[in-house]
């Protein structure tokens, strides 16, 4: 698809818009241009209304130039209205988690936006996370990762300020806090509709995509395109759990499969499995998290997946 007009939102604390104007005069070099208009997110809101407004003034490609949390917004809107518009992917975050996952350039905004302007599209699932918090319910979209326990722990236990000078190495900083503040509780599973089942955990991870920072592959087979999610159980509870946890994830996970391949293995303290639709309710609140972005403790949650939700070059 040839981009006739491309609505940029942009995060004004994640970059700047004299950066991405060079980045557009680079990208669109000097034969048929698109036409580009700016639409900047707010504190109080990541990019959803700018996407909206992106779309009325007709753009048919929406380039989210931020972090994480503007890209979630921008494709939530797509893929709540069913608009036709394709996104496009300037990662300038912290984590640039789906960027990362979709092999588009980390470190060249040029080069991010050629992909944008001239890639081909292709079809992006969606997942969709409906909690219960002490103020009500809540619904949003993600296009990574959503779930409680140790992740969620790690975004709110992350010093801001060592994040905005250590980017993604902040969140290893946080992970011993992490580990102590996600202790172990009982759950009820749903699976697909199935009947409730008892579990123990502290941490339940459903995933899109499969890769965190640093390649490290948390979900190994997570694919954003095959219209489901991937379940990560966490039990380890005491050293010999969490030896078992990073035993797992390292072999047989890890290099094993590399030469065995076959689907991602349970352990004594980890399971996976894959599925279109999770329903959890927690004996305690925790603190729940879609891509990065905080929603406050919750009591249960409903995580389904919208297959082919948007079409992302």
């Amino acid at each position: 698809m040839t981009t006739q007009h491309a609505g940029i939102v942009w995060n004004p604390t994640k970059t700047d818009r004299d950066e991405l104007e060079a980045a557009v005069r680079d990208a669109a070099g000097e034969a048929n241009p698109p036409e580009v208009s700016w639409f900047e997110t707010r504190e109080d809101d990541p990019g959803r209304a700018a996407t909206k407004d992106a779309l009325d003034a007709g753009a048919d490609l929406i380039v989210a130039a931020g972090g994480d949390g503007t890209v979630r917004a921008v494709a939530e809107h797509l893929a709540e209205t069913g608009a036709v518009a394709e996104l496009g992917i300037v990662p300038r975050g912290t984590g640039n988690l789906l960027a990362r996952n979709l092999e588009i350039p980390l470190n060249d905004a040029a080069a991010a936006l050629t992909r944008a302007f001239t890639g081909a599209a292709s079809p992006l699932d969606i997942g969709w996370a409906e909690v219960t918090t002490p103020t009500g319910v809540e619904r949003k979209a993600f296009a990574v990762m959503a779930g409680f326990g140790i992740d969620a722990h790690m975004i709110t236990e992350t010093d801001d300020d060592l994040k905005d000078k250590a980017g993604w190495l902040a969140y290893v900083e946080s992970l011993g806090r992490a580990v102590s503040a996600s202790a172990v509780i009982d759950l009820q599973l749903s699976v697909d509709g199935g009947d409730e089942r008892p579990e123990r955990a502290h941490t339940v991870i459903l995933g899109n995509c499969g890769m965190l920072q640093g390649g490290l592959t948390l979900l190994p087979d997570a694919d954003p395109r095959d219209g489901q999610l991937d379940l990560l159980v966490l039990h380890a509870d005491g050293m010999a759990g969490w030896l078992d946890t990073l035993r797992t994830a390292a072999w047989d996970n890890g290099i094993k499969r590399v030469f065995s391949g076959g689907r991602a293995a349970s352990g004594d303290s980890t399971t996976h499995r894959r599925l279109t639709e999770l329903r959890v309710v927690l004996a305690e609140p925790r603190e729940f998290e879609v891509d990065g972005d905080e929603l406050g403790e919750i009591t249960q949650a409903r995580v389904w997946i919208q297959p082919g939700a948007v079409r992302v070059r």
